[in-house]
């Protein structure tokens, strides 16, 4: 809890940031400042540009929505955002050009809303880790691992958890023999998904139904980053789960799945970055998805054990796959997944029994119980 009980806990709400999902940050900005109860929390919204510098913000989540007609961007207002460089300060600044730096007070718990690289990846989270300041969500480690579509599935393949037949490529394959890179696809069952390791939102996601055209989709890919990893296509429904970390000792919580359902005619072949934020329309969310018992079951189970494989803490998404027969394969974990009201993660918490103002204070108690430093 904060140090000071005579005042209220000081939550600064970070944003923006330097990867290709800055827009899709300021949106769960949007709905996380909207919801964070100002009688219980004193807030300080720090946005970052898409050039890394980290501003004062105003408080106006009606200016951070995504919308098909507006793309929310943080812009630089001259207010240059100073961070503690010492453990044992948790002040924030201010600077303004030609006046004396402004103190903001001190920060208890920072409640990083940041999505992909520069963020969402474990770099902000070190930063947090240095000085000792508290934060929403999971540490370097699990933050590092859980966006690195590579490393994750090996973390999950030494838990002994399901994950499907993948292949990657890094930048010196690619660059030392492209022939081969692709040939080292044809271990896997087309259709492929190609992906970007290190991006989420879908971006620079394609799906690849020969190998005509995987060479123009691997460059997509690396237009988002320079790793990039194929992935057999998974015949079977796309069911996810929300964790949120037990209070003290006590197990991971699991919401009821949902599942996730692109309607054909709206031109999207799979759950792309239009069909999940800009044509609401084509796609069909639903929680509890029907699933028998024991299938719902095991994939609740599973979605506690990737969560826990990582060491994650705080929140996180696991995407599975169900097939016909009822197996479940895990596609991926999500450490910082998208928050707006409308996103799947609270929208299973809200099917299953958490709203949404309830889901962002728990995060943000869980953030100041727990302790700095080594865990």
């Amino acid at each position: 809890m904060s140090s000071h009980p005579s005042r209220k806990p000081r939550v600064a709400v970070v944003f923006g940031g330097r990867s290709s999902e800055h827009a899709v940050s300021c949106a769960t900005a949007a709905g996380v400042l909207r919801a964070i109860d100002r009688d219980t929390y004193d807030v300080v919204p720090v946005g970052i540009t898409r050039d890394g510098a980290w501003v004062l913000a105003a408080d106006d989540p009606d200016a951070l929505m995504l919308t098909p007609g507006s793309t929310p961007e943080v812009t630089d207002t001259g207010t240059e955002v100073i961070l503690p460089t010492r453990v044992g300060q948790s002040s924030l600044s201010v600077h303004r050009p030609g006046e004396a730096l402004e103190a903001l007070g001190e920060v208890d718990v920072v409640f990083p809303l940041l999505h992909g690289p520069y963020g969402e990846d474990g770099t902000l989270q070190g930063m947090l880790e240095l000085t000792d300041i508290r934060y929403v969500g999971s540490g370097v480690l699990a933050s590092a691992a859980g966006m690195d579509k590579h490393y994750m599935k090996v973390v999950f393949e030494g838990a002994g958890l399901p994950v499907g037949p993948y292949v990657v490529i890094t930048d010196t394959q690619w660059r030392r023999d492209k022939a081969a890179a692709m040939d080292s696809v044809g271990a896997l069952t087309y259709p492929v998904f190609v992906k970007p390791c290190r991006a989420g939102s879908s971006m620079g996601v394609s799906k690849v139904d020969g190998p005509g055209c995987l060479e123009a989709a691997i460059e997509a890919a690396r237009e988002h980053d320079l790793k990039v990893i194929v992935e057999s296509g998974i015949v079977g429904r796309e069911i996810e789960c929300a964790v949120l970390q037990g209070r003290g000792l006590d197990a991971p919580r699991t919401s009821m799945p949902g599942e996730i359902v692109v309607e054909a005619g709206h031109g999207h072949d799979f759950y792309d970055f239009e069909a999940k934020y800009l044509d609401e329309a084509s796609v069909v969310l639903s929680c509890p998805a029907d699933l028998p018992p024991a299938v719902a079951d095991e994939v609740r189970r599973l979605a506690a054990a990737a969560f826990e494989s990582l060491a994650c803490e705080g929140l996180s998404r696991v995407d599975c796959f169900v097939t016909e027969s009822g197996e479940v394969v895990i596609n991926e974990i999500n450490t910082m997944p998208g928050f707006t009201p409308h996103s799947m993660y609270p929208r299973m918490w809200q099917a299953s029994g958490v709203s949404y103002p309830e889901l962002v204070d728990e995060l943000i108690q869980l953030a100041l119980e727990r302790p700095v430093g080594l865990r």
